[in-house]
């Protein structure tokens, strides 16, 4: 046995067909499968639009023009005039500060499990809190202020339904 002969030996190639030859008859030259494979479903991108809950990203939209409206009215038109007391610019970017966090908030809401109860809670805690610091912001008028602790409180429970 020479030294070619022993190469073809170790050859995993030749060592394939080899073996192949031994399996598969010699006219039969393709496997057959008797089985079929079933195709996986290919997983696409949620769309937020179309989920349930859509409508509270319009209204994200709508709360952020206005947050960045008002934003601007309180530090160009109100309150660079030096007679609003300091506890009234106070007040009014507290209730601006809350307006944009929770329109941010409000963008997550078609994520939850509950969109239309954690949507409601932000969007009407949101105008209850927002709305009555910006009100005994820019007229002085403590009469609505008695009602931002109701919605603070829902929105505090718009965040703990975001959870369950």
């Amino acid at each position: 046995m020479g030294y070619s002969k022993s190469l073809d030996y170790l050859n995993p190639i030749n060592l394939w067909y080899t073996i192949q030859d031994q399996i598969i008859p010699k006219g039969n030259t393709k496997i057959k499968s008797t089985q079929t494979v079933p195709a996986l479903p290919v997983n696409t991108v949620m769309n937020l639009s179309r989920v349930a809950g859509h409508l509270f990203i319009k209204i994200a939209g709508v709360s952020g023009a206005a947050a960045v409206a008002m934003g601007a009215y309180g530090s160009h038109g109100f309150y660079p005039k030096p007679d609003v007391p300091s506890e009234l610019k106070d007040v009014f970017k507290t209730a601006n500060y809350y307006h944009f966090l929770h329109t941010l908030a409000l963008l997550s809401v078609p994520l939850t499990r509950r969109p239309y109860i954690v949507g409601s809670l932000l969007t009407t805690g949101m105008i209850i809190f927002c709305g009555t610091c910006y009100a005994y912001a820019l007229t002085g008028n403590k009469s609505l202020i008695k009602y931002t602790p109701y919605g603070g409180s829902l929105l505090i429970i718009a965040w703990l339904s975001m959870v369950f």
